[in-house]
């Protein structure tokens, strides 16, 4: 097969950021298609003034010149959307393909998309990765209500137009069913464990420790991910004042980038626990994330409390699980029933952050706890998550409809875990 794959924020392992369109990519050259990414370049500093291809693991990768960062603001996000999704028609047509694959978020790349099926008079398939617009508009990002309703239309506009739906989670297949979209055409794909790639090194890890001094042989409770209003990652500083409060010798680093780091930064100051129990760090490239992690002895993984973002599919889980690390969650959803049933962390949704951090300094210091919690989390890491095994699901479902065969999407890939 001929791939047209539209990620308007696809990153290779050079890059940071969540690399699943790199990975499944990858593994559809190796499985014999032709990819083509169409993607955009979002550095400040224009080098180019329009398209140009490179080559990334036999990935044929289409970057169009877009700025983008965490930093910009909304009325900024939107516009760099629809900057890159009129682009990306043309691009996308020109390719010619037998199948479109088009990865959201942003939701406006359904725009270049669904234009191209049509032209080229292929199946297009969807993914979701986050429930948009229900999540900014959760947030309070899109308030209008003119915007709300144009938003709406073109979700549906987006299912209505596509072959298959690929959802991230169990709960976003269950915003994607509001909609009316049938269920047998959902297939749930979550964000993947790369197992080989998280193999734990004890070298690197020692020597990351080291090279801190701050840190030496003490438990590490790790953040690795964006700093945004969603994340809510001023969560972990309160978490971090009732540690220092029980003399806990757990130390938490907070690794990223993003509009809210520096309020993040001011809160630890004033609670008294900057750089004595937290330490901050900027982002770090995709492949160099399995030296950290082999170095932390929990992850976590947080988000707002808010039903919306209980559906999330974040990178950082998935690759905790490789990583054989438990982690520790502030959210309810599927990740937490997940956490519960294979006991491969703490679940600590709706308690109190002083429970929280008794809870994290209790565990953290019994090394059977967290070796039966790591047995866990590998677990799923392979049994369920691993890239792999649903890399093979995505190119099922992309055969299946080039090959206009009658299938149930939601046999391939059920999401019940």
């Amino acid at each position: 097969m001929k791939i047209i794959y539209l990620h308007q924020y696809f990153n290779t392992p050079e890059m940071s950021g969540g690399t699943r369109s790199y990975e499944m990519a990858k593994r559809m050259v190796a499985a014999g298609h032709e990819v083509h990414m169409v993607t955009s370049h979002r550095e400040e500093q224009k080098k180019h003034k329009g398209w140009f291809t490179t080559d990334e693991a036999g990935i044929k990768v289409h970057w169009y010149p877009v700025p983008y960062s965490n930093q910009m603001n909304y009325a900024q996000r939107i516009f760099a959307f629809f900057a890159f999704a009129f682009a990306a028609k043309k691009k996308a047509v020109s390719l010619s393909g037998d199948v479109v694959f088009a990865t959201s978020t942003p939701l406006t790349i359904a725009i270049p998309a669904v234009f191209t099926a049509h032209k080229l008079k292929v199946p297009m398939v969807f993914e979701v990765r986050d429930l948009w617009p229900e999540m900014p508009i959760a947030m309070g990002a899109l308030n209008n209500p003119a915007l709300q309703f144009a938003a709406k239309r073109l979700e549906r506009w987006a299912y209505k137009n596509a072959a298959v739906v690929v959802a991230l989670s169990p709960g976003m297949k269950e915003g994607i069913l509001k909609t009316g979209y049938p269920a047998n055409q959902v297939a749930v794909i979550p964000n993947s464990s790369d197992n080989l790639e998280f193999i734990h090194n004890d070298e690197a890890a020692t020597k990351f420790r080291e090279e801190r001094a701050w840190l030496g042989d003490k438990p590490l409770l790790l953040y690795a991910g964006t700093f945004g209003k969603v994340n809510g990652v001023d969560y972990i500083v309160k978490v971090a004042k009732e540690l220092k409060k029980i003399n806990s010798n757990i130390r938490v680093l907070l690794v990223g980038e993003g509009r809210e780091k520096l309020d993040v930064i001011m809160e630890a100051k004033e609670a008294g626990v900057f750089e004595e129990n937290v330490f901050f760090e900027p982002a770090m490239v995709k492949k160099d994330m399995p030296i950290l992690f082999n170095a932390a002895t929990m992850t976590s993984n947080l988000v707002t409390d808010m039903p919306e973002a209980r559906a999330n599919s974040a990178n950082k889980f998935f690759d905790s699980l490789a990583a054989s690390k438990p982690i520790l969650l502030n959210h309810g959803g599927w990740m937490h029933d997940i956490v519960k049933a294979y006991d491969c962390g703490l679940a600590m949704w709706q308690q109190p952050v002083d429970v929280v951090a008794e809870q994290l300094h209790e565990k953290m210091n019994n090394e059977e706890w967290l070796k039966q919690a790591a047995i866990g989390a590998k677990k799923l890491a392979v049994q369920e998550f691993d890239r792999d095994l649903l890399a093979d699901q995505l190119m099922f479902v992309f055969s299946a409809v080039v090959e206009k065969k009658s299938i149930n999407a939601s046999d391939i890939a059920p999401g019940i875990y």
